[in-house]
């Protein structure tokens, strides 16, 4: 059976996940979500792990720009072990250095305003995490 990709780009505030369809060739973005804790995270992608049919779940980690750790760096590495514990599907982490930006490029280009595409620059940071990392481990097109 396939099985779709769920993508997490963690932040502080806000959270932005997005999916991939279930041959995982297309990247869409599906919410935001308000960072409301490690437990209310969990209990969110789980019920979208069952409803959606995920079988694997992919965590963006924020190294700095020349590659080296940060702060932010290790707090979402401590994150993508939690979520590998307490998760019923595998979970791995993917460089996502420079997805914010290119979200909110992106969301210019499409004619969103600064206060518009923030409510939607977090699900759009997801769909690019998912999408580099479909480039990396598939065969097929992807879009957004």
């Amino acid at each position: 059976m396939e099985s779709r990709i769920l993508a997490v780009d963690y932040g502080e505030k806000r959270i932005g996940l997005a999916l991939s369809d279930p041959m995982r060739i297309f990247a869409k973005p599906y919410e935001t979500i308000p960072n409301s804790g490690i437990e209310q995270l969990i209990l969110k992608l789980n019920e979208i792990i069952r409803e959606k049919q995920v079988g694997e779940v992919i965590l963006g980690i924020p190294w700095g720009v020349e590659g080296n750790e940060t702060p932010k760096t290790i707090e979402t590495r401590e994150i993508l072990t939690i979520l590998q514990d307490r998760l019923s599907v595998p979970v791995s982490g993917i460089d996502e250095r420079y997805t914010t930006s290119d979200a909110n490029d992106l969301l210019k280009e499409m004619g969103y305003d600064w206060k518009k595409s923030r409510t939607v620059i977090d699900a759009m940071a997801a769909c690019l995490i998912l999408k580099r990392y479909l480039e990396r481990n598939t065969n097929g097109p992807t879009t957004t």
